[in-house]
């Protein structure tokens, strides 16, 4: 009897560990996926340089200076693994890291305030003990100049402008537009980059996500206004444009857009994608209007004007955007910009690219071209800017050929100069917080001394009496 209970005993606990191995399994399955729903490996790992999985390094372009990604693997020395579940949470909620250094907000840290007890443990146990440790520092550190090195300053920026509030479904919505709203406005941070940010580079949500400057690059108004931002979109194309970078007549993913494409957007759920595209569908419409001509159908074929010139690739005579547009460009978009059959290589036309009110994608696109990988496949356009194995071009042609396939297939009334091809090619304009950086020392020193003389003069009067 004795031999048959403690058979019984065994077999229920070998059970009970199969089922707590499981658990936890599905628990570290669940972690996965809301790491990549929020993208985490596009920024804490080095892809560029072959990188361990989020082993950080990674150099994140922003006005004040780079900002490199720290190593988020459970290495107790050089990650955190000696975090506890609770300094975790601090750190996706507040911002704050276990030792008390503040985070910049290039960590999306307003936007994971909103995930839920249950994601944060998730989260935490798949980094614990479904990530490898890299014992090793992250190969760059963060060095922002003075005075956005002093990480305590955003102690006062947290009061000011983090919301610390879990995301609350709404009731009187359905379910596809909750989980939407809560992939939106948390994990998947859209906010980040598509709502423009204030003078103190906090996002203003009274334009929620209207669109933003985003270093070379700009992120485009993705409201339901129906000419700005994504209102006519059907919510397949929105579907599809996550889920590929691509949808046929409307838009290309490049730059950071391509980043999140190629590391999380791809491997959400069909379910989840519908879900974001249902609730993006009803963000209330904040555009300012657009030209009709950037969707024009009509074609204009560079080489019926070209044909009987010298041969424009002789003798530097790539003097014009059409020109220009014949030797680097036609051969993949067409002599009449309509892009390929399979639309492989798009259509300038009926292209939110060409159609925008900010050429700044346009112009980054040539500078440093498109590179995408997705389901197997690697989607790219050769970069024109420096460094380019194709042919490195001016400011001044690539402002030519910029205008050239505005005027013929975009929106008509915009004009790139070179100063704007510049601009771009620095890292985008700075915003007036960035811009103000060279004088704050000066100025501190200067009201510094204005102060002291102040008092001397004071005390002086006063000892005079």
């Amino acid at each position: 009897m004795n031999k048959i209970t403690h058979s019984l005993a065994a077999t229920l606990l070998l059970g009970s560990g199969f089922a707590a191995h499981a658990q936890d399994g599905d628990l570290i399955a669940k972690g996965q996926a809301l790491a990549i729903a929020s993208d985490c490996m596009a920024c804490h790992t080095n892809t560029q340089q072959q990188g361990k999985p989020f082993a950080g390094g990674y150099g994140i372009a922003s006005p004040m200076g780079t900002i490199y990604a720290t190593n988020i693997t459970p290495s107790v020395k050089y990650g955190i693994g000696g975090y506890s579940e609770a300094a975790f949470a601090d750190v996706l909620r507040s911002g704050i890291r276990q030792d008390g250094t503040y985070l910049y907000p290039a960590m999306p840290y307003t936007a994971y305030t909103r995930l839920s007890d249950d994601e944060i443990h998730a989260l935490y146990t798949y980094f614990m003990h479904g990530v490898a440790p890299v014992d090793e520092p992250a190969k760059r550190q963060t060095d922002l100049p003075f005075p956005f090195n002093i990480r305590l300053s955003m102690a006062v920026w947290n009061m000011l402008y983090l919301d610390n509030r879990r995301f609350t479904p709404d009731v009187t919505k359905g379910e596809a537009w909750n989980e939407g709203a809560a992939l939106v406005q948390g994990p998947a941070h859209c906010g980040t980059c598509h709502t423009p940010r204030n003078v103190l580079m906090a996002e203003d949500n009274s334009r929620f996500l209207m669109g933003a400057s985003l270093g070379s690059w700009y992120a485009p108004n993705i409201t339901a206004d129906r000419q700005e931002g994504i209102g006519d979109w059907s919510e397949q194309e929105l579907v599809n444009y996550l889920k590929t970078g691509r949808a046929e007549g409307r838009a290309q993913a490049a730059g950071p857009m391509a980043e999140a494409v190629e590391h999380s957007f791809q491997y959400l759920t069909d379910r989840q994608l519908r879900a974001i595209a249902t609730y993006l569908k009803t963000v209330p419409s904040q555009g300012e209007g657009r030209q009709d001509n950037g969707l024009s159908q009509a074609h204009y074929n560079v080489e019926h004007h070209l044909r009987g010139m010298n041969s424009p690739n002789a003798n530097h005579t790539l003097n014009s955007g059409e020109a220009l547009y014949s030797g680097y460009c036609a051969s993949c978009h067409q002599p009449d910009g309509s892009g390929s059959l399979n639309q492989a290589y798009p259509s300038l036309f009926n292209n939110s690219t060409t159609a925008a009110n900010n050429p700044s994608n346009l112009i980054a696109a040539i500078l440093q071209g498109v590179d995408r990988r997705v389901d197997g496949k690697h989607v790219l356009m050769p970069s024109f800017g420096a460094g380019s194995y194709v042919g490195e071009l001016t400011d001044k042609q690539v402002a030519d050929i910029a205008n050239f396939v505005l005027q013929k297939y975009g929106n008509s009334t915009l004009s790139v100069s070179e100063a704007d091809v510049s601009e771009v090619r620095a890292g985008g304009p700075k915003p007036l917080l960035a811009r103000a950086q060279p004088m704050i020392l000066p100025g501190m020193a200067t009201t510094a001394v204005v102060i002291i003389l102040l008092i001397l003069f004071w005390l002086r009067r006063r000892k005079a009496r």
